[in-house]
């Protein structure tokens, strides 16, 4: 690290990338690059630098704990860094280079954590909180937030508008509060929290607590390992309380345009029945990756006598004695579906029209996480925020490979399960080169179910399963395309989400969406998830080519971690900072 440092001071980009290997990746996120991207390879390294060094003019590189090193021959270490702007922190592992087998950098993450000048109030550096000796301004708290409130969005404009406030937009809202940002979450639900309470009532995370945290409040040690959607929303109401998150309830977002030579938005809201136009400089869609129902079009649908619905309207298996229902798809909403709407004695059929990828939960929770996110991590002295860098710092390109031999061990350990769910023809899949559940994730975001009874229940025959994709609908049944014919008085589909850029066409029309294009994915050319090859996530928490529009989404992890990089880069944008853009994402497919 001191020949790197000192190479980086000379300004010799040459030496600096010959200390990496010849398969060599460099991730960065927001500290050199204003982006989340990945380079590859010397001559990758050497076009960043070439690019960034003069303006990063990086420092201070050093370990910030003891290195440790396995079996074969990779050390591995925790790092701090220094820039121009920022301090950051990161993670390096070393190994022989193929060709000169002397030690070399194999991948490299750089982090901005944060900026100088612009550091959040925390520790020692809290607010006092009370007023000790004489204050012209004598106001209470609640009375200096209570005309905060009612100034912002009215006198004062938000410099940053989010709209969504599920747990992405809310993570994102807390991250934005602590750097002092004006801003405002904005969701139509009546109450933070909503976004969960209103689901089908047997949901429950299917990751475990120590994967879930949110951003300053972890939760407590007596969390359950995996939370109802009910106590997760009382938890997202509660935090957006504590964390002072400026968030409107009620507010419906009704349309957007951006206006290039103000270089801000014109947004119009319904809020609890009020128009209101907001001019934010930045637009965060935080509407979630699984947000935008993806509800098909399937020809007697104007016909059917019963009663049809996405699963993210399902209201559970009350209401529905006696009657026939017939779901549509088999990843984690149909099977949890199924599962409740059978254990309530409903006569249940699964259509599975292509295969999915299954995982019990235990054994992802043992083998697929347990190094990074579980009680004996924990125990061990791995801390949320190292597990995130560690996670963060497996390159996409190679994650595949790490995962390959973890889901090789499962397949291995459940091979009973399996050849069960097999025996009653269930179309198994551990994706397109049997690297499993995160990269199936990461790839598509579907695809996938994590076990946590169901399959038993398929296995069993309890819940009927069919094959093949839907034809029609009857006044009363539901054909699919071979001819078999299911008698239905409920059609749910549970046929997944769209892509995030669909909402971007809703409120702004589809040449803003088309010229963001695709959201979610890595372009790996895999099933669903075409090429070419992106590096990161598709305009993921990171800038666009529509300037001052910005996605935001994920599970409770990406929520958490990656909400403090988008944050970065909006207030290094509200202060002044300039922000050259290194990588900006070209646009290969518009949805």
């Amino acid at each position: 690290m001191a020949s790197f440092e000192a190479a980086l001071a000379a300004r010799d980009i040459g030496r600096a990338a010959s200390l990496f290997a010849t398969d060599s990746f460099w991730r960065d996120l927001v500290s050199f690059t204003w982006n989340l991207r990945t380079v590859e390879g010397r001559d990758g390294i050497a076009d960043m630098l070439g690019a960034r060094l003069d303006d990063t003019d990086p420092r201070g590189f050093r370990t910030s704990e003891p290195a440790t090193a396995d079996d074969s021959g990779v050390a591995t270490a925790f790092i701090e860094f220094e820039t121009a702007t920022g301090r950051g922190v990161g993670h390096l592992r070393l190994k022989p280079d193929d060709l000169t087998g002397a030690d070399a950098a194999w991948t490299l993450l750089t982090t901005l954590q944060e900026l100088k000048g612009h550091e959040e109030s925390t520790g020692p550096t809290r607010v006092l909180g009370a007023v000790h000796g004489s204050d012209a301004d004598r106001r209470s708290w609640a009375e200096k937030r209570d005309d905060e409130e009612s100034a912002l969005g009215r006198s004062v404009q938000p410099y940053v508008l989010v709209i969504g406030g599920g747990q992405g937009g809310i993570a994102l809202g807390a991250r934005l509060r602590q750097l002092g940002v004006p801003s405002i979450v904005v969701d139509r639900q009546d109450r933070p929290g909503d976004q969960w309470r209103k689901r089908y009532k047997s949901l429950c995370l299917h990751d475990p607590v120590w994967y879930d945290h949110l951003p300053y409040l972890p939760f407590p040690d007596n969390w359950p390992v995996f939370a109802p959607k009910d106590k997760i929303g009382d938890w997202l109401e509660f935090y957006t309380k504590v964390m002072e998150v400026p968030y409107w309830s009620k507010t419906t977002c009704l349309s957007a345009s951006y206006d290039e030579t103000e270089q801000r938005w014109t947004v119009e809201l319904d809020r609890a029945g009020e128009r209101m136009t907001l001019h934010p400089a930045q637009l965060v869609l935080a509407t979630g990756m699984s947000g935008k129902a993806n509800v098909p079009t399937i020809p007697g649908q104007d016909v059917f006598a019963g009663e049809q619905h996405h699963s993210s309207s399902h209201p559970g298996p009350d209401g529905f004695a006696g009657r026939k229902v017939v779901v549509i798809g088999s990843n984690n909403s149909a099977h949890d579906i199924c599962k409740a709407l059978v254990e309530n004695g409903v006569d249940t059929t699964m259509v599975q029209r292509s295969s999915t990828h299954i995982v019990r939960s235990d054994s992802l929770m043992e083998i697929g996480l347990g190094a990074l996110y579980s009680e004996e991590s924990v125990a061990s002295g791995m801390t949320t925020k190292k597990a995130d860098l560690t996670f963060a710092s497996l390159p996409y390109r190679i994650m595949h490979e790490f995962q390959i031999p973890l889901y090789d061990q499962i397949r291995e350990r459940d091979k009973e399960f399996y050849d069960r769910l097999e025996a009653a023809g269930f179309d198994l899949d551990f994706g397109d080169d049997d690297s499993g559940l995160f990269m199936k994730y990461l790839r598509r975001g579907s695809g996938y179910y994590i076990d946590v009874g169901a399959c038993e229940l398929v296995a069993d025959g309890t819940i009927k399963l069919e094959h093949g994709q839907v034809d029609h609908l009857t006044e009363n049944s539901v054909v699919l395309a071979d001819g078999t014919e299911l008698s239905a008085d409920v059609v749910v589909y549970a046929t997944g989400y769209g892509s995030m850029n669909g909402w971007a066409a809703d409120l702004m029309g589809q040449d803003v969406a088309d010229r963001v294009g695709k959201v979610w994915g890595l372009g790996s050319d895999t099933t669903k998830d075409p090429g070419p090859w992106e590096g990161e996530q598709r305009n993921m928490w990171k800038p666009t080519q529509q300037p001052g529009l910005w996605f935001h989404g994920g599970n409770l992890h990406q929520s958490r971690h990656y909400s403090l990089y988008l944050a970065l880069q909006l207030k290094a944008r509200h202060v002044g900072i300039p922000t050259p853009v290194y990588g900006l994402q070209e646009v290969h497919h518009l949805s």
